[in-house]
């Protein structure tokens, strides 16, 4: 059933040309939010009687709460400010009234990509699982560990996104030997309208292993201009197309990690047997504990465990509260080599089961 928002009481008669009988037609803002609350509607048009301002708060209203809802705006005319508006309320498209052609193309769009958002339950919005790898001192692995984790999540049939958070000096793309066309920063301007198509647009696949990779920009100066807001966003369109979003982060709690860690379910936090590294590790896990983090969603992860530094994995533990430790031990099959040839390293001698 399409529901149609129209100031006139005989506006049905108009749209049924495209629609046909499938029409339930309201005629004030608060009928249709009282429909909608009801369930059951993937599509709302928007007539060109009802003020910009009203639909493009109902628009904004319902992207996060329904994003399988589709909203096409109706005018008279298609002026630039008014497109704007529109989209940047989270509406799909803008249609000239008395255009049945583009209004039946429109409908056909967003029914596909509700379709699309709401289909099996694989795909279903919230479905993925987001892990976010990060340590507040860099060398440790956490690139290392992010890309054999996706890589063997991918080979192993779960539909896996690998997501470079590093946004000025990101080596995803090139420890994957992949020269992406698109990357994060290219999702500034899909702000507050990104949708499946949009991060579709700017994710590269790894041919050999079906895992896809959202780049960190090219150029560093670009990270400048990535706010922070774009990261949820991008997370929630991911669940709902990912059984896994892993996530490489820079050595620093910038606004786009402390956004990732919000959004996260798992935290792995990335190690090594040096002071400095226990020293970092002790400061993000008091910070994280600040900010209000959820300790049990937190697990350590020591890289190189078996270096003979004169410390030991108990040395760790008194550095964190985290209840889950695991040890990656230094072998040749721990170096970027194995990046390359997309194998993955296993933790603590266990086979990671990507269904759990």
């Amino acid at each position: 059933m399409t529901l149609l928002w129209e100031i006139s009481p005989n506006a049905a008669d108009t749209y049924r040309i495209t629609l046909g009988d499938g029409i339930e037609h309201h005629t004030t803002g608060p009928r249709l939010s009282r429909a909608l609350q009801e369930g059951g509607h993937q599509l709302v048009l928007i007539g060109p009687d009802v003020p910009l301002n009203e639909a493009c708060q109902l628009a904004q209203r319902e992207r996060m709460a329904r994003p399988e809802l589709g909203v096409i705006l109706i005018r008279q005319r298609l002026e630039v400010s008014a497109l704007s508006e529109a989209l940047r309320s989270g509406m799909r498209e803008v249609v000239q009234a008395g255009d049945h052609t583009a209004l039946s193309e429109a409908i056909a769009r967003s029914r596909t990509l509700s379709a699309h958002l709401s289909g099996t339950p694989e795909s279903a919005p919230g479905n993925g699982r987001v892990i976010t790898v990060f340590s507040a001192k860099g060398g440790v692995g956490k690139t290392t560990l992010s890309t054999n984790l996706s890589t063997h999540l991918a080979a192993s049939g779960c539909r896996t996104l690998l997501v470079d958070l590093d946004l000025m000096f990101g080596d995803v793309a090139i420890s994957l030997q992949r020269d992406p066309g698109g990357s994060i920063g290219d999702l500034v301007d899909m702000i507050g309208h990104l949708d499946v198509q949009g991060l579709e647009s700017v994710v590269e696949q790894q041919p050999s292993t079906g895992l896809d990779i959202l780049a960190a920009p090219d150029d560093p100066g670009v990270a400048d201009r990535v706010p922070a807001e774009v990261i949820p966003e991008m997370l929630r369109v991911a669940r709902s197309q990912y059984e896994y979003i892993v996530i490489d982060t820079p050595p620093a709690f910038t606004e786009h990690v402390l956004s990732a860690i919000d959004e996260s379910d798992l935290l792995l936090l990335i190690a090594t047997l040096d002071i400095p590294a226990l020293k970092n590790l002790k400061v993000a896990i008091t910070t994280l504990d600040a900010l209000g983090g959820d300790p049990e969603a937190r697990a350590l992860v020591l890289n190189r465990a078996d270096t003979k530094v004169g410390l030991t994995p108990k040395t760790s533990s008194r550095c964190s509260a985290s209840r889950s430790q695991s040890a990656c031990p230094m072998t040749w099959k721990c170096l970027p080599r194995p990046i390359a040839a997309y194998r993955s390293w296993l933790i603590n001698q266990r086979e990671l089961s990507p269904r759990h």
